[in-house]
């Protein structure tokens, strides 16, 4: 599945426009690569997301075929990490 689609199905972005931009500015890395919205996701990648001054890191645990629910879309990654930056000078 791509990037963006899966940033979009499994609600880590609400929007597949936004995952796309994002995606296309360098805020979001597989497995420590910057990826491309097109770039292929697949089980056990490591994702790390760079956006709202906040640094998510989720682990792929299952990718759909489909579009799915908001109780399963839960089920398709685990958060790893999740860190808010300090906007203190």
């Amino acid at each position: 599945m791509r990037l963006d689609k899966y940033l979009k199905v499994s609600r880590l972005i609400k929007r597949r426009t936004v995952a796309n931009e994002v995606t296309s500015q360098g805020r979001i890395f597989i497995n420590d690569k910057v990826a491309k919205p097109s770039s292929t996701v697949k089980e056990g990648d490591k994702l790390r997301l760079e956006y709202y001054n906040k640094t998510v890191i989720a682990l792929i645990t299952k990718v759909p075929t489909g579009n799915v629910s908001v109780q399963e879309a839960k089920d398709l990654y685990e958060i790893i990490r999740e860190t808010a930056k300090n906007n203190e000078e």
